[in-house]
C-alpha cells in the first residue's frame, strides 16, 4: 500500500523544472518572498534560476521551504544555492512602500525587482502563491509552491536569509526593540517594546496591530493633556 507521505516531511523536486526544460525552456526563475507577515521592516522576494541537470537535486538535496529549516541550515544552504544557481537574485519593497500600497502590491514589487536582479533572463517564472500580471512572461502560480519545486525552495531560502541578515543591522540602528531575535514579527517581546519605545520608522504603519497601538496612544496623551488644562 502506497503511504501519503505528508506536505510538511517532503522535500521539493524537479518536477515543474523537468516540465520545462523538455519543452526548451531552459530558464525558469523560482520565486518566493520572506516578511508578509511581519510587523517591521522590508518584504523581501529571491528569484532563483537552477541549470537544466537533474544533478542540481542532489547538490541542493537539504533546501525546503526555509520556514522548515533552522538558521544554520539556511545560512549554509543559502551559500550552496547561490554557488550551484545558473543565476540569482533579490528584490525588496521597503516598510514605507508596504504602507502606501499595501503588503500583496509590495510584495509583487519585491518580486519583480528580484526578477530584474538576475543576470540571466528568465523565460518563466515559478511563484509560490502570488501572480505577477505586470511581468510579460509565462507563469505558473503554485499553492505551497516552496515545498513542491526546488527553484521556489531555493528562492525561499535566499530571500529568508537577505531579509535576517537585514533585520539583524536594524538591531544597531533601532535598538530596544530586539529586531535581531524576532525579525520583526509580533512576539510577546516585541509588543513589549512597542508599548515602552513606541513605532520605529520601519514599523508598517497600515498593519492593524501598528494602527491599534497607535490609536491607543494618541487617545491616552489626549487623555493625559485634557488633565492638564484649566477648568
Amino acid at each position: 500500500m502506497k503511504v501519503e507521505i505528508p506536505a510538511q516531511d517532503r522535500y521539493p523536486d524537479l518536477e515543474q523544472e523537468k516540465r520545462l526544460w523538455q519543452s526548451g525552456i531552459l530558464h525558469a526563475a523560482g520565486l518566493d518572498e520572506a516578511g508578509r507577515g511581519a510587523w517591521a521592516g522590508p518584504v523581501y522576494a529571491a528569484a532563483v534560476i537552477l541549470p537544466a541537470c537533474e544533478s542540481v537535486l542532489e547538490e541542493l538535496d537539504g533546501v525546503r521551504d526555509s520556514k522548515l529549516m533552522t538558521a544554520r541550515q539556511r545560512d549554509q544552504w543559502a551559500q550552496r544555492v547561490r554557488l550551484a544557481a545558473l543565476a540569482w537574485g533579490v528584490g525588496y519593497a521597503s516598510a514605507a512602500e508596504i504602507d502606501e500600497m499595501g503588503i500583496l502590491p509590495a510584495t509583487r514589487l519585491a518580486m519583480k525587482r528580484a526578477v530584474a536582479a538576475l543576470g540571466t533572463p528568465p523565460q518563466h517564472l515559478l511563484i509560490d502563491a502570488v501572480k505577477l500580471r505586470e511581468v510579460n512572461l509565462p507563469q505558473t502560480v503554485l499553492i505551497k509552491g516552496d515545498r513542491r519545486c526546488l527553484s521556489i525552495a531555493a528562492a525561499s531560502v535566499l530571500a529568508k536569509t537577505a531579509r535576517d541578515s537585514v533585520m539583524v543591522d536594524f538591531e544597531t540602528q533601532f535598538k530596544g526593540y530586539g529586531f535581531a531575535a524576532h525579525k520583526g514579527y509580533g512576539t510577546r517581546r516585541h509588543q513589549s517594546a512597542l508599548d515602552e519605545l513606541g513605532a520605529s520608522p520601519i514599523h508598517r504603519m497600515s498593519y492593524a496591530p501598528l494602527r491599534a497601538r497607535l490609536f491607543a496612544e494618541s487617545e491616552l496623551q489626549a487623555a493625559e493633556e485634557n488633565k492638564t488644562q484649566p477648568d
